[in-house]
C-alpha cells in the first residue's frame, strides 16, 4: 500500500495538538494559537538538535576518528546553527502580537514558563553547560532551579533531564579530548617528546604573537593615540597570552595549544576540516547565545520587567544566561590571540598533513 504524505507525517495527530489548557482549538484566540504553535516548533527544532549534537559528540568520542567522518560532523554542526536562526527568527512572529493581546492568554500559563522546557535543558547538558555557571546565575537572580531536585514538574520532564545528566559524555568533554588527540607539529600525545615539542610550538607563536603586539603599539605610538593606560593594554594582552598557553594541567594546556595549532595551519589538507569543526562550534554557541538575547528582548517587548509565569526573575534572568553561560570559552579566546597568516611561525612538518586516502 502506498504511503500518503498526511500518514507519513501524522497530520492527523499533530494539527490535533494546540488544543492549550482546555485541549479544544476553538477556545484559543488567533494570538494564543500563534504562541502554542511558535513553542511547538522550537521543540521540534530541540528536538532535531539534541539528535545532531549527539551525532557530532559521539564522532569526536571515538578513540580514533577517520578523516572522512569530519565532514558529516560538520555538517551535523552546520545543521544546529541553522536551526537555532531559525528559531530566533520565531520571535519575530510572536511580535506580531500586541503586550496587551498578549495578556489577554498569559495568565492560563501560570506557573508554566519556558524555564520549564526539559529539552532546552537537556541541549545545555549535552553542550557540557556546568552546573557551577548554572548556579551561579540562579544566585544572582534568586531564582529555583525549575528542573532542579526539589522541582515540582511532572515526572517525564524530570526523567528526561535526569537521563541527559546520567549520560556523563558531552560534546565539550569528547572535543576536549579530540583536540588533546591531536598532532601538533607531527607530534602526539603519546610521543616520548611531546611535551617538549608543543612547548617549542608554543614558545614559537608567543614570540611571533609578542612581535605583532608590539607592532601595533609602535603605530598607535607614531599616531601620538596611545596614553599610558592602552599601553598596559598592549602589556596584558601578551602576558594573557602566555598564561592562556602555558598555565594549568598538561591536557589543558595542550588542548588549547592544538585549537591554536589548527587555526594557524587551516590550508593544510588534513588540518582544513578539523578546524571548520571548531570554527562551526563558536558559531553554534554564537547563535544559541542569539537566541538567548533575542528571547530576552521579546520578553521585554511584550511584559517588560515584571515577574515571569513561572515566577522566575523574567529578562533578568535572561539577560544573565546570555551573558555569562558559555561552553567553549577557549574556542573564543584563541581568536583574541591569532596573529596574520604571514607572521605565523613557520611549521616544521607540514608533510605530515597531507591527505592520503586508504589503499
Amino acid at each position: 500500500m502506498a504511503v500518503e504524505y498526511a500518514d507519513y507525517l501524522r497530520l492527523k495527530e499533530l494539527l490535533a495538538l494546540q488544543g492549550g489548557v482546555t485541549g479544544r482549538e476553538a477556545d484559543l484566540a488567533s494570538d494564543e494559537l500563534l504562541f502554542v504553535v511558535v513553542h511547538q516548533v522550537d521543540e521540534l527544532w530541540f528536538k532535531l538538535v539534541l539528535r545532531e549534537l549527539e551525532r557530532v559528540r559521539d564522532v569526536l568520542a571515538q578513540e580514533f576518528v577517520n578523516e572522512e567522518q569530519i565532514a558529516p560532523a560538520a555538517a551535523g554542526l552546520r545543521r544546529v546553527v541553522k536551526a537555532f536562526e531559525l528559531a530566533s527568527a520565531h520571535f519575530a512572529l510572536i511580535e506580531t502580537m500586541s503586550p496587551r493581546d498578549f495578556l489577554d492568554f498569559r495568565g492560563k500559563l501560570a506557573p508554566a514558563s519556558g524555564f520549564q522546557s526539559p529539552q532546552f535543558r537537556e541541549i545545555e547538558i549535552l553542550l557540557g553547560l556546568s552546573e557551577a555557571a548554572r548556579a551561579r546565575v540562579l544566585a544572582a537572580t534568586g531564582m529555583r532551579d525549575p528542573l532542579g531536585p526539589r522541582s515540582d514538574l511532572s515526572g517525564w520532564a524530570r526523567e528526561k533531564v535526569e537521563a541527559r545528566l546520567r549520560q556523563g559524555l558531552t560534546l565539550e568533554r569528547a572535543l576536549s579530548n579530540w583536540l588533546y588527540r591531536t598532532p601538533i607539529d607531527g607530534s602526539r600525545p603519546a610521543d616520548r617528546d611531546d611535551e617538549r615539542n608543543v612547548a617549542a610550538f608554543v614558545d614559537s607563536f608567543l614570540e611571533k604573537h609578542r612581535d605583532e603586539v608590539a607592532k601595533v603599539r609602535d603605530h598607535a605610538r607614531a599616531s601620538g593615540l596611545l596614553d599610558p593606560a592602552l599601553d598596559q593594554q598592549f602589556e596584558a594582552e601578551i602576558a594573557d597570552a602566555r598564561r592562556f598557553l602555558t598555565e594549568g594541567p598538561r591536557e589543558r594546556r595542550r588542548t588549547r595549544a592544538a585549537a591554536l595549532f589548527l587555526e594557524l595551519y587551516r590550508e593544510l589538507p588534513l588540518l582544513s576540516w578539523p578546524r571548520e569543526v571548531l570554527d562551526l562550534i563558536v558559531q553554534l554557541e554564537q547563535a544559541f547565545l542569539v537566541f538567548r538575547q533575542r528571547h530576552a528582548r521579546m520578553v521585554e517587548r511584550m511584559i517588560g520587567r515584571r515577574v515571569g509565569t513561572g515566577g522566575s526573575d523574567g529578562v533578568r534572568y535572561l539577560d544573565e544566561t546570555a551573558r555569562d553561560y558559555r561552553v567553549f570559552a577557549d574556542l573564543w579566546e584563541v581568536r583574541r590571540i591569532l596573529v596574520r597568516k604571514d607572521a605565523k611561525p613557520a611549521i616544521g612538518h607540514a608533510d605530515r598533513y597531507d591527505y592520503r586516502p586508504q589503499a
